[in-house]
């Protein structure tokens, strides 16, 4: 039994009516047949405190929270770890910090701070980390633009000097077809391609590194569809 738990923000919550990248990252999961996987963590909820998933039939813990990022979840990941059992960890976190909180240097701080904690709750923890993810703000926002490749940067510097044998990091790769005109809604939460393409980043990076997953990511289309975001 492996246990994924999703750590993330705005863009792995998600809000009522939505599938997730969550889902979509299960249903690939549930097609290798060869192991057992379980999604674990303290919440369920989407955001607003709402159940209202487009697919409800999935396990849905996670941790994640609408603008919450590394400097929210460091404290709270090592708790969650424990109560969880978490073996890996699935992040995307940053896009807030270096919007609301703090610049790239002390995000990446914060991230290095994320990763002693969860090994502190669990030395043998596995994670794979996602970049911040292409959004409107960084189109259209120079300076903002620069602190985001300046963290994921330092981000994939954290992961080749943190990666350890017991305790291996991945760095995982945003699609070069991911295209925020495309794949969201509003120019950063993803919809259903974007849910696809962010559940294939994590998949593929499983998969490569770990055989992990009995494949590349393979999506499964639902005959559900959220409220006009599919």
């Amino acid at each position: 039994m492996l246990r994924f738990m999703p750590v993330g923000d705005s863009m792995t919550i998600g809000s009522a009516g939505e599938h997730t990248w969550r889902l979509r990252f299960w249903q690939h999961l549930c097609a290798d047949d060869r192991t057992a996987y379980e999604l674990v963590g303290p919440r369920t909820a989407l955001h607003g405190d709402s159940h209202a998933y487009a697919e409800p039939e999935f396990p849905q813990a996670h941790l994640a929270g609408w603008g919450e990022g590394w400097q929210h979840m460091a404290p709270a990941i090592a708790e969650a770890v424990t109560a969880a059992r978490a073996d890996v960890l699935l992040v995307s976190l940053g896009l807030i910090d270096l919007g609301f909180y703090t610049d790239a240097e002390q995000t990446a701080q914060n991230t290095r701070r994320f990763v002693a904690e969860a090994r502190r709750a669990n030395p043998a923890v596995r994670m794979v980390l996602l970049p911040v993810i292409p959004n409107v703000r960084a189109e259209t926002d120079a300076p903002f633009a620069a602190e985001v490749a300046h963290f994921n940067t330092l981000l994939a510097k954290a992961v080749a000097d943190l990666d350890e044998p017991r305790s291996p990091l991945l760095l995982a790769s945003v699609p070069e077809s991911y295209d925020i005109q495309h794949d969201t809604y509003d120019g950063t939460h993803p919809n259903a391609s974007g849910e696809h393409k962010l559940a294939s980043a994590f998949a593929d990076a499983l998969h490569q590194a770990w055989g992990v997953g009995g494949g590349p990511y393979r999506a499964v289309q639902s005959d559900r569809r959220p409220n006009s975001l599919a």
